[in-house]
């Protein structure tokens, strides 16, 4: 008997504090990526061919996911038929404990559905605290690893916000991109479509008698980004917000072009950023709901 191939949407998180970030490593490496975790859970599940994940974005190690998505190919065998995407999710989950990954839906898609390149944008959104003289000082364990504790003080918002400005938009960002194996062959000209700035709270922190300590979230949108060029967005409109540097000076930043003349020790550390969601057309995804109902 013929066994079915199905296409899944995966949508997934997890805190990546302890992996060397989201996509596979090979196996003689101290620290594996989240992806092993995932491929190594999906062997459970018996398939006729090896499953690999598809991941729609990469994130480094010690960034986190709120949400994250992949595409999955599933044959399974004897001819049974495909998994429904309710069964798949427990599964996968039950096989995951007790990493902290945990899988949050699955869809049927078409087999012409592609997680990455599919996507429409993808939202990031970095997180400060504000009030402490030292990193471990004042902050509660729970926050550990999840923000950027900065020691200057709290942030001015307004000059954040004017700095932010001159981001918003289509821009060549050279100087907001890291050195890598991208270039340079990867074109810097991208555009941010939203990009937010606004005070926020802490874990359970209305349970804490702390008045000095602040949080922070800044969220950008795009359909896609450069190497590191959220961390370093951050580091900049933060050092604003401290006023290390002018509103003006990140329009200067863009317009010198050169990834050499940005400011050295700025760039936000890994340990505040989370990819908040991928957006897919809702179009792509009904193809595949019609193809699964029959």
């Amino acid at each position: 008997m013929l066994s079915q191939r199905a296409r899944y949407l995966i949508s997934f998180q997890y805190c990546g504090t302890m992996y060397s970030g989201v996509m596979e490593t090979p196996p003689d490496q101290a620290k594996f990526g989240v992806q092993n975790y995932l491929e190594k859970a999906a062997e459970k599940l018996r398939p006729l061919v090896p499953i690999k994940f598809v991941i729609s974005s990469r994130t480094d190690a010690g960034v986190h996911a709120l949400c994250n998505t992949a595409h999955i190919d599933v044959e399974r065998s004897g001819g049974k038929p495909p998994f429904s995407e309710s069964v798949l999710v427990q599964a996968l989950n039950r096989n995951l404990k007790p990493e902290p990954i945990r899988v949050l839906g699955a869809r049927r898609v078409s087999d012409t559905f592609h997680a990455r390149f599919s996507a429409l944008s993808r939202t990031y959104v970095y997180r400060v605290a504000t009030g402490c003289s030292w990193p471990s000082e004042l902050l509660p364990v729970f926050e550990q690893n999840l923000c950027w504790v900065t020691q200057r003080g709290h942030l001015d918002l307004a000059a954040m916000q004017e700095a932010a400005g001159f981001l918003v938009g289509t821009h060549d960002f050279s100087t907001f991109r890291s050195a890598s194996s991208e270039l340079p062959a990867k074109n810097p000209v991208k555009t941010i479509d939203q990009l937010e700035i606004r005070p926020s709270s802490g874990f359970l922190m209305h349970h804490v008698n702390n008045s000095e300590l602040k949080f922070w979230e800044l969220e950008f949108t795009s359909r896609s980004f450069l190497y590191k060029q959220v961390r370093r967005m951050a580091g900049v409109l933060v050092a604003v917000g401290q006023h290390r540097l002018d509103p003006e000076h990140v329009k200067k930043l863009l317009e010198i072009r050169d990834l050499m003349a940005y400011p050295s020790s700025t760039m936000a550390p890994a340990c505040g950023l989370f990819l908040k969601n991928v957006e897919y057309c809702e179009a792509d995804l009904e193809i595949g709901r019609t193809e699964a109902e029959t």
